[in-house]
């Protein structure tokens, strides 16, 4: 018997469509899930096209890439495999893990939905969350007493490295090989798990593409921006009314989440941009990446003004240090370096080279994971000039570590 663990309870700013049933944290089985979304539904690959692109979804990883777009580019037949990617290996992003546990049948639906409309029965579902891989498990149990489907349907574990969430990395762990990203920038679509051409995202977009499908392309439109109509999930850590997992329709303008005043916020997580005011901004992900802070894995945290935040800033620099794919110098030392000149600059020293360092990352590594790294440094040290001087000139700023970012969360 598949034993569960209760997660946290999410909540939502309106009303709740992927989290719709579950905002009391309780886990939606397969009768709660068809009481709210009805019976599962499927599209042809030209509808399905036609609907994604109607409501202009994108996906909810990194690259925020037109879901209509991908599908349209892939070709189809039995040899295509479907990929759910569920290695949320960031401790600061809780929202897929959240999907995962709580409305496991959402995704198990998109996931059949994009299936059948490339005409193949390969689906495998990626996590490196235990409490997420138990939940997912036991959807595929209770889908095999009523609602048998034709699809093969794994649910695989796979390591919890944060290099090792990147889709590529999580397609060669899947092939038994190790799960870091490549060197060379091979399209899953074309090349992807055994070679073969893979539809792959993560899971909140699964979700968003059940929900499109029960709701119909109108009624999905009803919430949200007209550049990004629907619903969005995002993680709020730190100083925040509401810390967790939160629903919110898009275009909430992004301090509607965040207390009237408070400490810096940084937008997109460890990979993500640090922002001195959130007031303009808005939770969509076109008008994000035009302001220069794209929302990734849709974390938003605000650090308390009680706390030393360029100490937030050292210790999750040295974490991604630790997290390096090792395969190029930009990673490997160009991450490291980065930290130990944060380091020096929390404990009151200078740290002439630090730029150039930081630029030194900047495209030039295998993967995105320097770029990322420099990002999230770069931007602390652009947006905390308060906080850098009173460490250059006092040797610190008094205040305590108060480590709101975490850095593990032991999930294995």
């Amino acid at each position: 018997m598949t034993t569960l663990h209760r997660p946290a309870a999410p909540t939502a700013y309106g009303s709740a469509r992927l989290l719709a049933g579950a905002t009391h944290g309780v886990r939606a089985d397969l009768a709660a899930h068809r009481a709210v979304h009805g019976a599962q539904q499927h599209r042809t690959r030209a509808t399905l096209v036609e609907e994604t692109g109607a409501v202009r979804l994108l996906g909810r990883g990194g690259a925020a890439f037109p879901v209509s777009t991908k599908l349209a580019g892939m070709p189809t037949g039995s040899s295509v495999e479907v990929v759910v990617n569920g290695s949320e290996s960031e401790p600061a992003s809780r929202k897929d893990r959240t999907l995962m546990t709580l409305v496991p049948h959402l995704v198990v639906d998109g996931a059949l939905v994009v299936a059948r409309a490339l005409r193949t029965r390969r689906v495998t579902i990626a996590v490196h969350d235990t409490a997420a891989h138990a939940s997912l498990t036991l959807a595929l149990e209770e889908r095999r007493g009523s609602e048998p489907h034709p699809e093969r349907v794994s649910v695989r574990l796979q390591p919890a490295r944060f290099v090792s969430g990147e889709v590529r990395a999580v397609l060669r762990g899947l092939d038994g090989r190790p799960a870091v990203p490549p060197g060379h920038r091979v399209l899953p679509t074309r090349h992807g798990l055994g070679g073969a051409p893979t539809f792959a995202s993560n899971v909140e977009t699964f979700a968003q593409i059940a929900v499109l499908v029960s709701l119909g392309a109108r009624r999905y439109a009803e919430v949200g921006d007209r550049a990004e109509p629907g619903t969005t999930l995002v993680t709020l850590l730190g100083d925040v009314p509401a810390p967790g997992v939160a629903e919110v329709p898009t275009g909430l303008p992004l301090d509607a989440l965040l207390p009237a005043a408070g400490g810096p916020v940084l937008v997109g997580g460890y990979h993500g941009h640090w922002v001195a005011d959130a007031r303009g901004l808005r939770v969509t992900r076109p008008s994000l990446r035009e302001a220069g802070v794209p929302l990734n894995a849709g974390v938003v945290a605000r650090l308390p003004e009680s706390g030393c935040a360029l100490a937030e800033v050292a210790a999750v620099a040295g974490w991604l240090a630790r997290q390096s794919a090792g395969q190029c110098g930009p990673c490997l030392f160009g991450t490291a370096a980065v930290a130990r000149d944060v380091s020096t600059l929390l404990y009151g020293r200078p740290a002439p080279d630090v730029s150039a360092r930081l630029h030194g990352l900047v495209r030039r590594g295998a993967c995105a994971h320097p770029d990322g790294t420099a990002a999230f440094v770069a931007s602390a040290l652009t947006t905390m000039t308060a906080e850098l001087d009173a460490h250059v000139d006092r040797g610190g700023c008094g205040r305590p570590y108060l480590a709101v970012l975490p850095l593990d969360d032991g999930v294995r």
